[in-house]
């Protein structure tokens, strides 16, 4: 049984019914465009909205809507109770009144239905209604086309019901003509246009407000931008609409409203705003440039190449900065997000001051971290995945009223929403009286400025009076890489790392607080520390590296963080090593064993030395600059053991081709095993190998699924070092360290295996590492 509903008892009526469809929390400000056309009847529903519409005011939508992605004209509709109900329905409809035969179609399906299950099938009864009823009145049928169809016919299944509609807009309306390219995961048009609205970007346009977006890309917002600003149409160039198919198109209608789209683009072209899009990518830089031309902007939008982090603001007066920064693969990282949303919150109120900036984020956790008040916050969608539209007034009252309070996002499920305030708890750890002088959002300040400054002027101080002597100290021993800084003041628990490369590089990790920290302190003095370290130690953000590092389980040391690839090469002691910045936790060196790998320089002449959980080699690469006569290296992981050929190659080392790096005519070899399993084979030898020189630094803990047993190494030192001590030659040194806090050597177990040991941490532990507790303790175990 078919129960229809005629939605349209002919194209030609007073007004035609409308379905506009649009992205996800557009609905309401798609009502206010609809009605600017002339509709009526306007009523927002989800995922798009009704309306009444004469021919004029339907035509307008399609060429004139900044927001609609279809206008579906419904022709009928009703409950299908089977597949054959379906096709009933679509029979109803006069097809062959609405186009001609000539034509070809396509059947569009959407939804799901209890009724009918399979979307293709039903788009394959529509189709098979359509051609009977022209095959039943004129004895041929018109042809299906899957690509650029004349006429396209909407099919939407909701439970038991189904509606068909003829579409006016023919291709979706998101597609302006103008993007023949697109950056990494662009912005939609119909998106980019609604934040531009939400931002009340048509009146600052008209008021000459300047516009800038720092995070351009493809020039997505920037050119949507300039359309509203123009007064241009987003369809002015559009070839074909659905429309003109039909057997009912007035061409001379559309003729008229194309003349007067174009009269009015001429002239909003005259006296267009500054509209500005930078970004750090020359590629995407002219991949926008590409797309504006095409859509008529050639000449009035101006690309910069530059970092957003440092780039002044390219108008004097102030305007609107909208932006959708980066927070995926393009970065790298978590650190690097992090850094980005820490470092724009620090620097905004000083660089910007009297802006407005409208960001969209699709990450709730990220916006505490920028440290400023939203004044609005509006919930959109990117596609399928939730976003919120935050716009702050820099240097308004609301963002003075943040520099007292702390920072929160509301949960703002509606469309227009002040931000709310969460209580703040103390840090269990800080001093009160530095808690009272904070702010939620600085500037950064110059170096002459910190000792004015209240928020952050003990690290600041802290770390100028580090750099400053352990510079000196530097130069005078000849160290290019170093610790500058390593929780010093127990509430800015970061470590910084200084590196030569030979432009400075700051790796920078923030040690992860503890849950019992109130998360709005955390990410208050998060953001001063990074502001404060670019100022002090005088690098760029570009080259300021950022890394979270909470407590490591099993090899997650070793997990990749991105896929940036930018190694690079440091000097330490004459050795050439190479460093990665960007993809991993650890830079491949730690820093603190600097002292050990020049002692294994020093020693290695004429030794054969043995590397156990040998990392990335740069001890072995010492031991090889130092004159080693053979080396073998032990580590599970195989890509730091590429790692370790690359630092020996570095360093002039002969190996053999790669597939044979293991193979006994290779002065240095690296075996990819689990390093206790190999030390008991070799150990069970009756004529285990003989090495002079063994450095063995394993992990704390590491319960890698490539690892046949567990390793705690407060458990298990006596075993390892048991095994390590046969592979030690007579009058050979055995170097062994651990990073373990509170670890406690059993040397009455050791001593009674034969081993004599002496603690040599102090010996190992440079001047900028000279903070207790040690970051390692190490031991020198010779044959008693």
């Amino acid at each position: 049984m078919l129960e229809t509903e005629t939605l349209s008892e002919s194209i030609a009526p007073d007004t035609w019914p409308l379905f506009v469809t649009c992205g996800r929390g557009l609905e309401s400000i798609l009502v206010d465009e609809l009605i600017s056309f002339g509709a009526t009847e306007v009523k927002a529903g989800n995922g798009g909205v009704s309306a009444r519409a004469d021919r004029e005011a339907a035509y307008r939508t399609c060429l004139w809507s900044r927001l609609a992605s279809r206008v579906l004209m419904p022709l009928a509709g009703g409950t299908v109770a089977d597949p054959e109900a379906l096709y009933a329905l679509a029979r109803s409809v006069d097809w062959p009144e609405l186009f001609d035969v000539s034509k070809r179609f396509a059947i569009e399906a959407a939804g799901t239905s209890s009724t009918v299950t399979h979307s293709h099938y039903a788009a394959l009864k529509v189709k098979d209604a359509v051609v009977d009823a022209f095959r039943d009145l004129l004895g041929s049928r018109p042809d299906v086309a899957r690509d650029d169809p004349d006429i396209r016919i909407h099919l939407h299944l909701h439970r038991d019901k189904a509606t068909l509609s003829l579409d006016l807009s023919g291709d979706s309306l998101h597609r302006r003509g103008y993007r023949q390219q697109a950056g990494e995961a662009p912005l939609k048009e119909t998106l980019a246009a609604a934040m531009l609205m939400r931002a009340g970007w048509a009146t600052s346009a008209a008021e000459g407000a300047p516009l800038w977006d720092p995070f351009c890309g493809s020039g997505t917002l920037v050119i949507e931008a300039a359309m509203i600003a123009a007064d241009a149409a987003p369809q002015r160039t559009r070839q074909r609409f659905g429309f003109e198919a039909w057997n009912d198109h007035v061409p001379a209608l559309l003729k008229r409203l194309r003349a007067e789209a174009d009269e009015r683009f001429t002239e909003g072209l005259k006296n267009l705003p500054p509209l500005i899009g930078s970004d750090t990518d020359r590629r995407v830089l002219q991949i926008a440039q590409t797309n504006a031309a095409k859509a008529g902007f050639f000449a009035q939008i101006r690309w910069i190449e530059q970092d957003a982090l440092t780039a002044a603001p390219p108008c004097p007066a102030p305007g609107l900065l909208i932006c959708n920064p980066p927070y995926g693969e393009r970065l790298g990282s978590e650190g690097d997000i992090i850094k980005l949303y820490s470092l724009l919150g620090a620097r905004w109120p000083k660089a910007i001051a009297g802006w407005q900036v409208a960001l969209l984020t699709q990450r709730d956790d990220l916006t505490p971290r920028l440290g400023l008040r939203a004044t609005r916050i509006h919930s959109l969608y990117n596609g399928a995945l939730p976003c919120k539209l935050l716009q702050f007034d820099i240097g308004g009252p609301a963002a003075r009223a943040a520099a007292s309070e702390p920072v929160a996002v509301p949960d703002a499920d509606t469309e227009n929403t002040d931000a709310a305030e969460t209580p703040a708890s103390p840090w269990a750890r800080a001093a009160k009286s530095a808690e009272a002088r904070e702010s939620a959002a600085q500037p950064i300040p110059t170096v002459a400025e910190i000792a004015k400054d209240g928020f952050g002027s003990d690290f600041a101080n802290r770390l100028q009076k580090n750099a400053k002597h352990l510079a000196k100290w530097a130069k005078r021993r000849g160290v290019q890489n170093y610790r500058v800084y390593d929780a010093d003041l127990t509430e800015y628990a970061v470590a910084i790392d200084v590196y030569a490369t030979p432009e400075r590089q700051i790796h920078l990790q923030e040690y992860a607080p503890p849950k019992s920290i109130d998360t709005v302190q955390a990410e208050k003095r998060l953001r001063a520390a990074l502001a404060y370290t670019c100022e002090v130690l005088d690098v760029p953000p570009d080259r300021l590296h950022f890394k979270v590092r909470r407590a490591q389980k099993g090899t997650a040391q070793y997990q990749r963080m991105g896929h940036q690839g930018t190694a690079t090469r440091i000097v330490e002691h004459d050795v050439l090593l190479e460093v990665n910045f960007t993809d991993y936790l650890d830079t491949g060196v730690f820093l603190d064993h600097r002292p050990m790998r020049l002692r294994i320089q020093k020693a290695a002449a004429g030794k054969r030395f043995l590397n156990l959980f040998c990392y990335t080699g740069a001890a072995t690469a010492h031991a090889a600059v130092g004159g080693a006569v053979s080396s073998v290296s032990v580590d599970l992981s195989n890509t730091y053991l590429e790692w370790a050929e690359r630092n020996l190659r570095l360093n002039g080392s002969k190996l053999v081709d790669p597939e044979r790096r293991a193979s006994a005519d290779n002065p240095h070899r690296l075996f990819r095993a689990d390093c206790l399993a190999w030390l008991e084979e070799q150990a069970a030898k009756g004529r285990p190998p003989q090495f002079d020189l063994i450095f063995c630094d394993p992990p704390t803990f590491s319960n890698s699924k490539k690892m046949e047993d567990t390793l705690d190494i407060q458990r298990d030192h006596v075993g390892l070092l048991t095994h390590t001590f046969r592979l030690l030659a007579p009058g050979g040194v055995l170097l062994f360290s651990t990073n373990r806090r509170k670890f406690e050597l059993d040397e009455a177990a050791l001593a009674a295996l034969g081993m004599q040991v002496r603690d040599i941490t102090a010996e190992t532990l440079d001047e900028d590492f000279k903070r207790p507790p040690p970051a390692h303790r190490a031991y020198e175990i010779t044959h008693a």
